[in-house]
């Protein structure tokens, strides 16, 4: 097998479990290369340090799938997935579930979302890609499935010589499904949804808000499909009104509020949301609790000085936008901003904006997408609920 020997100075984040090789950090590689095979790594001092795939052409040039000299084969990846699946039942994440989050589960660039019975993956690197049909096998063999679906419609593969693809893995299957959610039910659009349909790392974070809503006129800002605005009248929410610029967004977020049987409760509309924000704060309007709910604003270090300056403008309008004592609900999604990073962006907004806050809670996403620490990538949902008065 070929081997990839690390340079010294790297030693120490890689044995203390990091599974990422860059490319710049190998010192030389004994035998031929392929991008997507098994490479046996070493540390500078010839001690094993671990089995993964490697792909000079990616700035990650080595990922980690074991620290063990065990055969990466069809039953390793049954194993795995297996061992996943046990602690999802451990905590209760059974109907759906982040089954497979990447690097958390050992298993570096590979996603599985199961909802119900079906199953979405994303395979994002080439070395993992290769291994789909063992994925697949698994996964038919763990949970015999109603379908499995693959979401690699994805610019992050092209980085890695890959191409854009979705499609069925298994027989066809009809992609709009409903799951349950504490006590709502909501379409899932598998085939032509955001990521692969739905965002199941806020789900406990839509909980959260039960009892900051009741009898509260409720603004939400980048609804998508409307899962927390629903949350909030289902809650008790006096009204609720959610935004998206997305036309196919909003009428997935009507539907869902239909068949919950809260459309008198909660209304969506299509609209930017930022410059609702912006003129409904010059206006004067009042909310009791603002939600906002923003995608990433950025995936590139370069950008991230912009991201901050994007979250810092949406907080200070949705919290001028919230009557004295109101509840600000606000989360980023944005890998790149740390968490300490966005609770201080949201304090200088706060500050800008002659308000005080008081912290109810703070949160990460649901512990199916598990932290590990010392891998950064793995803590990247910042969830906040804080009381805002006048200063």
């Amino acid at each position: 097998m070929t081997k990839v020997f690390l340079k010294r100075k790297i030693a120490q984040r890689i044995a203390n479990g990091h599974p990422w090789v860059f490319g710049n950090e190998i010192e030389k590689i004994v035998g031929d290369v392929t991008a997507g095979d098994i490479v046996d790594v070493f540390y500078s001092d010839d001690k094993f340090a671990g089995r993964g795939y490697i792909n000079p052409k990616s700035q990650i040039a080595v990922r980690l799938l074991t620290r063990k000299k065990e055969e990466i084969n069809e039953a390793f990846f049954y194993e795995k997935i297996s061992r996943a699946w046990k602690y999802r039942k451990k905590i209760a994440y059974t109907e759906n579930c982040r089954l497979i989050f990447g690097e958390a589960d050992e298993l570096p660039a590979l996603i599985i979302d199961k909802f119900n019975d079906y199953f979405v993956i994303q395979t994002l690197s080439l070395g993992i890609d290769r291994w789909k049909p063992d994925i697949v096998t698994a996964l038919q063999s763990l949970f015999n499935p109603k379908g499995i679906y693959e979401r690699n419609d994805v610019p992050v593969r092209e980085l890695e010589g890959l191409d854009q693809r979705k499609g069925f893995l298994s027989e066809p299957f009809d992609t709009n499904i409903i799951i349950h959610e504490n006590g709502l039910q909501f379409y899932v659009d598998i085939e032509n949804g955001q990521k692969s349909g739905y965002f199941l790392d806020q789900r406990d974070n839509r909980a959260a808000i039960q009892n900051i809503v009741k009898g509260a006129e409720v603004l939400g800002a980048f609804t998508y499909t409307g899962t927390f605005e629903i949350h909030a009248a289902h809650y008790g929410a006096k009204s609720v009104l959610g935004l998206d610029i997305s036309a196919n967004a909003v009428e997935q977020a009507n539907k869902n509020a239909q068949l919950n049987g809260l459309a008198d409760i909660c209304k969506f509309q299509t609209m930017n949301a930022f410059d609702a924000l912006k003129n409904w704060t010059k206006e004067g309007r009042q909310y009791d609790v603002v939600m906002l709910d923003p995608p990433a604003f950025t995936k590139s270090r370069e950008h991230i000085a912009k991201a901050v300056a994007g979250y810092k403008e949406i907080n200070l309008r949705g919290m001028k936008l919230l009557r004295n004592g109101g509840f600000l609900v606000t989360s980023s999604c944005t890998n790149l901003v740390p968490p300490d990073l966005f609770l201080h962006t949201i304090e200088a907004a706060a500050k800008d904006a002659k308000k005080k806050l008081r912290q109810v809670v703070f949160h990460a996403q649901a512990s199916d997408h598990p932290i590990v620490w010392g891998l950064e990538n793995t803590n990247y949902l910042k969830f906040l609920i804080a009381e805002v008065t006048d200063r």
